[in-house]
Parts: C-alpha cells; structure tokens; sequence
C-alpha cells in the first residue's frame, strides 16, 4: 500500500512594511519573545556568565578593555532594548530596522565605530520542517552583539568552546568569535543538506523499488527548500567576501584568515546545492518516466488483447445478423441470407476458425517480439 501523502505546514510569511512607510522605524511583532539577554565575559584566563535585565546596566563594564564581552539577545518584545542601543551605544536607526525586520538577506555594513552583519540560520524545526531564522551581528571593539528572534539553541558548540577555553576563542579577540558563530551557521548548512541528501539517496530507491504519488511530493518538497537555501547561501558567499575586502580596524587579519576557509566552505555548499536540485529534478524526471512506461506497459496489453478480438468480434457480429435463408412462414428460399445459420456443427466449426485466427495472431506477435 501506497504511504499517505502527508502536506507541509506552511509557515506565514513575513509581515513587509507598509509601501512608503518612513525608514528607520522598530516594528515589534505582536508574536515576538520577550528579551532574554545574556552577557559573556572572557578573556585568556577566566570566563563569566550572567543574564542581565538591561543593556544601560552593562555599558560601563563593556568599556574596560581588559575583557572580551559577548552580548547574546533573544527575542524582541521589548522596544527599550532598541532605544537603548540607539541612545546609548549610538546603533543606527536603519541597522536596528534591519535587526527587528527578520527578512533581511545576509549582508555587512561597516559605520564608523561599529560594523553590522546579517546571517541566515537554518535548522529543522518540527516535522523536519525548515526553519529560516535571522541572526543579526554588532561588531564593537571588545564587544560582540548578537539577536536572534527565538529561544533555539543552536550555537552550543561554540559556547562549549568558549567555556572550555580551546583553541584561538578567548586570545583572537570579538571579530574571530563573530567569525566563529558564522562559521557554525555555514556547517548548519551542511548538516541539512546531508539530510536531504541522504533522503534523495532513499527516495531514488523507493523509485526503483515501488514508484508511487509520494516519492513526486517528497522530492518536490526537497526541492523547493533547495531553492530556499541557494537564496541564502549566496548573499552569505557576497557578505563572507565583503568582510575579505573590509578596511575595517575591527576585524583583524587573523579573523580574516579563517574567514577564507569559511568563505570556501560557502562557495562548497552553494555546488551541493546545485548538485541536489539537479537529482530531485532527475528523481521527478525518472519517476515520470516511469509512470509513463508503466502506462504504456498497459497499452501495450490492451493493445494486444483488442487486437486478437477485433476479428473474432467481426466474426461473432457477422453471425449475429440472424438472417435465415429460408422464410419460417412461406418457405421461399432467401438466396442472399445466411446459407451457414442451420448447418450443421455450424457453431463448433465457427468456434474453431476463431480459435484458429486467435492463436495465429498470438504466434505473429510473438514472433515481433510484443510479449518482451
């Protein structure tokens, strides 16, 4: 039995601003989290964490340039978070748009104390849903500042890594950890397209196993998100190559060291994904093929079966006429009517010749080779 053809939720689309609403402006969503801030302080030697209520409360202690300061904030209910950083630490109006609108793009702009950068997340949510979330970056000298829209814990290796103090996190200074919560989000990527990878794998064995209307919806689906993560990993490309060309004093020469690798890593997510959409249209293709083969397989049969009964049912029609030679009532001879309707074995014999002319069409298609 065919398995049931199950339907993605669909997730709702970003609320757009208003066609010639004035830029600049915060839009809290009515569904957005409340603010969860959690302030990181490490250096070579120690590493303290804390939540904070308030960014005013933190100001000073971010000016002491003997520590390196991670500032990790979820959820953007609270619209005194964007007033404090517009008022107190001299964030933009336009950056702090794009943080709140989470459907920017991935992208870099540098201002004159700080340097601002878009990510795309993406993670499977429930079902094995694709989640599409924006991770906003702030680039201060000893300070990084980083938004996200929701609770997910997705950065946990690189919090391991700052705890436990391995390898350049805690020396390399606020761009290499910018760099290194970029890096995770690009391997991300590659953890969902080895997923779909491997279903195309199983997909395309089911094909050749049992075809049916769900392997079409399934590799469908793959397909589409294909689509949906190749409109991320290019402005991610663009944005990692940015950061290669940025004059910035921010972002040190060794952070742009390992930005190349993440920059190759990037140019290799964008092939796979090129590789993958060309198999799901490949699956969809062959199953098509398939379908359509199979469809013909069936013509082809009753292709056959009509052709062998075509005569016989001209025979049976021609006897079926019931036109007597001899008149029941007068006796008058009909010369032009059936001479065969009373002979005698008249139907063992027609039986016979059908039989005949049956089995010798069945030779002639055989012999065509139409039963291969």
């Amino acid at each position: 039995m065919a398995k049931p053809i199950k339907r993605k939720r669909k997730h709702q689309r970003y609320s757009l601003p208003a066609a010639g609403s004035s830029p600049g402006l915060v839009r809290i969503d009515e569904h957005a989290l409340p603010s969860i801030i959690t302030l990181y302080t490490y250096t070579t030697d120690s590493y303290v964490v804390e939540d904070i209520s308030s960014l005013s409360s933190i100001k000073e202690r971010l000016q002491d340039k003997r520590f390196n300061y991670w500032v990790e904030i979820k959820g953007f209910k609270s619209s005194d978070l964007f007033e404090i950083l517009s008022s107190e630490y001299g964030i933009h109006n336009l950056v702090l748009e794009d943080i709140s609108s989470t459907y920017q793009r991935p992208k870099l702009e540098e201002y004159d104390h700080y340097v601002f950068a878009v990510s795309r997340m993406l993670y499977f949510g429930e079902e094995a849903t694709l989640e599409n979330e924006q991770f906003s970056f702030i680039l201060m000298d000893h300070a990084l500042f980083t938004f996200q829209e929701r609770y997910e814990e997705c950065l946990a290796p690189v919090k391991a890594r700052l705890k436990n103090g391995k390898g350049n996190i805690r020396i390399a200074g606020s761009s290499y950890l910018m760099y290194a919560l970029m890096d995770i989000i690009i391997d991300k990527y590659f953890e969902v397209l080895g997923a779909w990878g491997n279903e195309l794998d199983e997909i395309e064995e089911r094909l050749f196993d049992k075809p049916n209307k769900q392997i079409m919806f399934d590799t469908q689906n793959i397909k589409r998100n294909l689509i949906g993560v190749r409109r991320v990993a290019w402005p991610e490309r663009d944005k990692l190559n940015d950061i290669l060309r940025s004059d910035s004093m921010l972002i040190t020469d060794q952070t742009k060291m390992f930005i190349r690798d993440a920059y190759d890593h990037c140019i290799q997510i964008i092939d796979i994904v090129e590789s993958l959409k060309e198999i799901s249209a490949s699956n969809i293709d062959m199953y098509l093929s398939i379908i359509s083969n199979r469809m013909n397989e069936i013509m082809k049969v009753l292709t056959i079966m009509s052709s062998i009964f075509i005569p016989l049912t001209f025979i049976a029609g021609i006897y079926g006429m019931n036109f007597s030679r001899e008149d029941p009532e007068t006796g008058k001879i009909l010369h032009s009517n059936m001479p065969e309707l009373y002979q005698e074995h008249g139907y063992l014999y027609t039986m016979l010749v059908m039989a005949l002319i049956a089995v010798l069409q069945i030779i002639y298609f055989w012999r065509k080779g139409w039963f291969k």
